[in-house]
């Protein structure tokens, strides 16, 4: 890894790319820091403490939620838009068309379509927010033209955030918004130790060995799911052209564990915000709305309710979403054409079976793997009692940054190796 590292910085264009995406890391951070407008920030940063939806997504912006910057919605909006329009293929079979039959230029207009979607979704989510936080005391209410001031700074926020996005993935290494995602849960580590070192308690010292040990098994397990393959064998019939035998190689087709990644988790938090966000619209109100309201709104501030929508929510998204993105029968069509067959099984009908009977066996391991990897950090503290601190035994926070330092590695790896073959 040394050896890598070092050579990153001999060849000049990976040096110029890996500076590239540390300036950019400077400027997120700069704008996760630029508050709108003046506001209690003890009082803003204690809501989000006692609150762990929120807090978690106050995580994944850095701490930009609640300094209420500019960026304080970071790329949730972009990150939805993109959800939203994937999910939708499975309805229009025109999108579905477009995205998976269009190529560069379908993807494009995809892409596009994406981006102009994150501007009504920021302004949504950046009104949702903002009213949430009037009514629940935290700040003083806007007036009209205060409130649209703000709500334009906010998406012109994540609309510049999601631009940076894309110039990373353009420019940099790795996935943009996967890295701005990683900055921002990394730029809350010294806080978070800093908090650990003012409130040590040598009596709690049993559950910070707990904590470190958890640590180190969700690194673990993390590595394991996100590398772990069930690899199918495939193989291809001799054909003979003119005087050439072409084919009778065998390979194998891979079917990755975690085929979803970290998305079924974003996905379930946005949906068990929203009605907890209407809940709150409503509970003051008189009559059968605001009794409704309050019975929700105390329903899924129970821990137990919670958690457990949490892990069937993010079961249900794991398999919806690799349903979306990973399509068993034009797998085994491109095999036919290919004079590729799987031993032993028929080619048509009965490898699209077998291929979705294996990916929804090895799938069903990487739901649970990422369900409990969503409502660990709750169960550990319900049993330690000791406050969870989200960056060091967070485990939604621990997957996101192992994925994408082993993505960001992996592409390093393929950059070295290109240039390894230039030199010959």
């Amino acid at each position: 890894m040394l050896k890598n590292l070092l050579q990153v910085f001999r060849v000049s264009e990976l040096r110029k790319k890996v500076f590239f995406v540390l300036g950019v890391f400077v400027v997120f951070r700069i704008m996760a820091n630029i508050p709108i407008f003046a506001i209690d920030i003890a009082k803003l940063q204690g809501f989000f403490s006692q609150n762990q939806v929120f807090g978690l997504l106050n995580m994944f912006t850095g701490g930009a939620m609640d300094k209420m910057s500019v960026a304080m919605l970071g790329l949730g909006p972009y990150i939805s838009a993109v959800i939203i329009l994937q999910l939708l293929t499975m309805i229009f079979p025109k999108l579905e068309k477009m995205y998976k039959e269009g190529g560069p230029e379908g993807k494009r207009k995809f892409n596009q379509y994406g981006r102009l979607a994150t501007i009504p979704l920021a302004l949504l989510q950046g009104y949702g927010m903002l009213t949430l936080l009037q009514r629940q005391g935290v700040m003083q209410s806007l007036s009209f033209i205060e409130l649209g001031s703000a709500l334009i700074t906010i998406t012109a926020g994540t609309v510049l955030l999601m631009w940076l996005g894309e110039l990373l993935t353009e420019k940099g290494i790795g996935n943009g918004i996967s890295l701005l995602i990683f900055a921002g849960i990394i730029s809350r580590a010294p806080a978070n130790i800093r908090q650990l070192a003012l409130t040590w308690d040598p009596s709690n010292i049993p559950g910070y060995l707990a904590f470190g040990v958890m640590v180190v098994v969700i690194i673990a397990g993390v590595v394991l799911i996100n590398e772990g393959k069930r690899n199918i064998p495939v193989s291809y019939a001799k054909r003979v052209r003119g005087r050439k035998v072409q084919g009778g190689s065998s390979t194998y087709l891979p079917m990755k564990v975690n085929p979803a990644g970290v998305i079924p988790i974003i996905f379930a938090l946005s949906v068990l915000l929203f009605p907890r966000m209407i809940a709150n619209f409503f509970k003051d109100n008189a009559g059968l709305a605001g009794e409704i309201a309050t019975g929700l709104s105390g329903a899924l501030a129970n821990p137990w309710i919670h958690g457990s929508l949490y892990f069937i929510l993010v079961i249900m998204f794991t398999y919806f979403y690799t349903a979306v993105t990973f399509d068993p029968e034009s797998i085994a069509d491109n095999l036919k054409k290919m004079g590729g067959f799987i031993p032993g099984i028929r080619p048509g009908p009965s490898t699209v079976n077998f291929i979705s009977h294996i990916l929804n066996r090895v799938e069903l391991i990487g739901a649970l793997f990422l369900a409990t990897i969503a409502v660990l950090p709750s169960i550990i503290q319900g049993i330690t009692g000791v406050q969870v601190f989200q960056f060091l035994v967070g485990g939604t926070a621990l997957l996101i940054v192992v994925s994408v330092v082993l993505q960001t590695t992996r592409e390093i790896k393929a950059q070295l190796k290109m240039r390894d073959y230039e030199t010959y």
